[in-house]
Formats: C-alpha cells, sequence, structure tokens
C-alpha cells in the first residue's frame, strides 16, 4: 500500500463514517468520503474533505464515485465500507419489504461498492477492504434480528473475501464496535419508539428492549473517535489483524459467544431484557 493511501469512505454524513474520513485526512492520506444528500456533501466539503454523491443501493452513482477516485488519482488503496442503518422490530412483525431494505444497505451495498473497486485494486495488485460490521455480527439480540442478520452476512462474506483476494494481494478486515455514541443509536431508539405506538403481541417485550437499549446496551458505548482510530490502524498497518473488536462490550460479547452454550447466552439475553422465562 501507498505510504499516503487513496481512500474511498461510505456513509460520511456522521458518526464513525465522517470522524474516520477526518481522521484519515488528519494523517496525510487523499480521502475521498461519500454520501447520498446533498447537504451532508456540502458539510464534508466544509470539513475540508472531497466528498463525492454515493448511494450504496444505486450502482450507477457507485460507478461514478469509483470512476472519480481513478480519474482524479489513478490508483485506490483502501475502500472503507462503513454505509449502514439499523432495522429492529421482530421476526414476525418487521415486514419483508423492510428486511429487503436492510440487506440493500448493509449487505448488497456493501457488495456492490466492493465489486466495484476490485478490478482496479487487482490491477495494481494491492489493495485493502475494511468493512464496518459489529458485534451484531456475532451475536443475535432480540428484536434486532434483520440487523443482526445482515450483519452476521457481512461477516461471512468478508470471511470469503479474504481467502479469495489475497492471491492479489488484497487485504480484507472486518472492523466489530459495540455501542456508539452516534446518530445511528438515535435512529434504533426511534424505531423502537415506534413500534410501542401500536397495538401487537410483542408490544410489552418492546418496552423491555427499549429499556435495555438506553441503559444495558449503553453501557461503555464509544465515541465514533475510538472506532475511527482503529479504523486509521487498519489502513496503515502493513499486516491487518482479519478482525477489530472495538470497545469492551464487543470484546467480552465476542468471546463469550465463542466460549459459552447457546441455552446460556439465551438466559443472559432474557436477564438483560426482563423477560420471562419461557414455560
Amino acid at each position: 500500500m501507498a505510504e499516503k493511501a487513496v481512500i474511498l469512505l461510505t456513509g460520511c454524513s456522521s458518526g464513525i463514517g465522517r470522524a474516520s474520513a477526518l481522521a484519515l485526512a488528519a494523517r496525510g492520506h487523499r480521502v475521498f468520503a461519500t454520501a447520498r444528500k446533498e447537504g451532508d456533501l456540502a458539510g464534508l466539503e466544509r470539513d475540508g474533505l472531497t466528498a463525492l454523491a454515493l448511494d450504496v443501493t444505486d450502482p450507477a452513482t457507485i460507478a461514478a464515485a469509483v470512476g472519480a477516485v481513478l480519474s482524479r488519482a489513478n490508483r485506490l488503496d483502501v475502500l472503507v465500507n462503513n454505509a449502514g442503518y439499523p432495522q429492529y422490530g421482530s421476526v414476525e412483525e418487521v415486514p419483508l419489504a423492510q428486511w429487503r431494505a436492510q440487506f440493500d444497505v448493509n449487505v448488497f451495498g456493501t457488495l456492490l461498492v466492493t465489486q466495484a473497486v476490485l478490478p482496479a485494486m487487482r490491477k495494481q495488485r494491492s489493495g485493502r477492504i475494511i468493512n464496518v460490521s459489529s458485534v451484531a455480527g456475532k451475536l443475535g439480540i432480540p428484536f434486532a434480528a434483520p440487523y443482526c442478520a445482515s450483519k452476521h452476512a457481512l461477516e461471512a462474506m468478508s470471511d470469503a473475501l479474504r481467502v479469495e483476494v489475497a492471491p492479489f494481494g488484497i487485504r480484507v478486515v472486518l472492523v466489530e464496535p459495540g455501542p456508539v455514541e452516534t446518530r445511528f443509536g438515535e435512529r434504533a431508539r426511534s424505531g423502537v419508539a415506534s413500534l410501542l405506538s401500536r397495538p401487537g403481541p410483542y408490544r410489552e417485550l418492546y418496552k423491555l428492549a427499549e429499556r435495555a437499549m438506553d441503559v444495558d446496551f449503553q453501557r461503555g458505548n464509544l465515541p465514533a473517535e475510538a472506532v475511527a482510530k482503529v479504523i486509521v490502524e487498519a489502513s496503515e498497518i502493513a499486516r491487518p489483524r482479519p478482525r477489530y473488536p472495538v470497545g469492551v462490550m464487543a470484546r467480552a460479547y465476542i468471546a463469550l459467544r465463542r466460549a459459552l452454550p447457546d441455552r446460556w447466552l439465551d438466559a443472559q439475553m432474557r436477564r438483560t431484557l426482563r423477560m420471562p422465562n419461557p414455560p
């Protein structure tokens, strides 16, 4: 990888994406930060970043953004796939259209951008793809199945891709944060609040989930800059690790997932959510 890399990031309107773009630019890298909305692009430009329009569900904007990077910089060293959003609700009640929308952004969007950059990286015989996953990619969280499933899929795709592209000098890295202090969390809580506004068999359980989201799952939550610091390391280090759990909660829960039986983890999740035991 070039000492000062050419880096493309998705989902830079706020949170981890914006913090990472700023941190990488501060290190002297040539950063192309992307977002969907015109107002967010203007904000990135005000921050001194080179901003490009990119909607991960729109192949035309992906091709245009990748083409712009290659025409201006003649190479692309690092892709940071950060764009994503949370879809909450029970497996039963989330409509199929919302499941599909979740995967369109979190999985297929990442896939489309990755496919768009790989030809250039293969030609260079070098490159790095950093996928921003989550502790949810390792742990199934009640009433967050769409989001968890999308991150599980992202983990599997990254594991396969890492081996497939290694012969071309391309490295694939997963970053797995715990809860982060960003607008992402606000959107997640607003989603739960909307579920509470309508009757249904899970309404009382949603209330328990909302309380856990505001209390238990926010303990030790991270500033976006802490995740950005890890993304900078994964971008610069000669031999990055395949995975970077970020934060105490992510490291602890991922270790428990590997070590403990499913029934114990189910019971622990019920306790956290204050849910009744099964009959």
